[in-house]
């Protein structure tokens, strides 16, 4: 089982995880958790010991050298941190980690024996597909939820995905059989520029947290991040015809797709969100 260090009792903590692999494309995924490990100083407290979970073919070690100059061996694992967010009623714990490479209902007893030691209250996974997205239009968000209430808080379109699922799906399928709330993000990446990073991927996955924890979360240069990415794959169309007729064809196909109605409520809560940040930074 995991050894927990010696921390604080936590406030009705909420945990957000992520997982590197199939549920992480162009790691727009790993990359909200790295984000939110930094800008809310968060402490790793937990390791899962990767001896039963990872294939070292697949996942190797990696050898570095430390602040003292020395070598070191990293082996593969899924950490579990904690921090406080300033203007949040609830602690989080962070998970961020790779899928594994076998026995996942084990791996998913031990995170949540975890989880629960801790006094998790909710779990919150992330994930990103490739998808026919347009990169010049926001990129779209499904959610799923196991309570009607968080269905309703999270403002989403469900998910109607059937087929091969990663972690994530089997996470959250271990949280339903244990009664442990638990809800879903995936960001939809555009296929046609699916190595990472995807910054704008990463900032649409950050917008729906901020919205269900109702806080204003620091972006540090996510946005220009994002910018620069747009205005890269833009320079890469207009190198290649058939990418341009493409993406011109996904804009078409994704505008006359959207209702009006949907998506004004989603540009009202982007506006809610843009008022609320320019406010706490006065």
């Amino acid at each position: 089982m995991m050894e927990i260090e010696d921390t604080p009792d936590l406030v009705r903590p909420w945990v957000i995880a992520a997982f590197e692999g199939w549920n992480d494309a162009a790691e727009a995924a790993s990359a909200v958790v790295d984000h939110l490990m930094d800008v809310w100083n968060a402490r790793v407290i937990a390791a899962i010991d990767p001896e039963d979970y990872y294939d070292f073919q697949v996942n190797r070690p990696t050898v570095g050298v430390d602040e003292n100059g020395f070598r070191k061996l990293t082996w593969p694992s899924t950490h579990v941190a904690i921090a406080s967010p300033p203007d949040l009623d609830h602690d989080v714990i962070l998970v961020r980690g790779i899928e594994p490479n076998m026995r996942w209902r084990g791996f998913c007893a031990e995170l949540l024996a975890c989880i629960d030691d801790l006094g998790g209250e909710l779990v919150v996974t992330l994930g990103a597909l490739l998808a026919d997205s347009p990169h010049t239009r926001p990129i779209p968000v499904t959610g799923t939820a196991t309570e009607p209430d968080l269905v309703d808080r999270m403002k989403l379109e469900q998910s109607t995905y059937e087929g091969p699922t990663g972690i994530v799906g089997v996470l959250q399928d271990a949280c339903i059989k244990l009664d442990i709330p638990a809800a879903s993000y995936w960001a939809a990446v555009p296929h046609y520029v699916a190595q990472p990073p995807c910054p704008k991927a990463t900032l649409a996955l950050i917008g729906q947290i901020e919205e269900l924890l109702g806080v204003s979360i620091p972006l540090g240069d996510l946005p220009e991040d994002a910018r620069a990415w747009e205005r890269g794959v833009d320079e890469l169309a207009e190198e290649d015809e058939d990418i341009a007729d493409y993406v011109r064809a996904l804009e078409e196909t994704r505008d006359t797709a959207e209702l009006p109605e949907a998506s004004g409520e989603a540009i009202a809560r982007e506006f809610e969100r843009y008022l609320k940040r320019r406010g706490e930074d006065s």
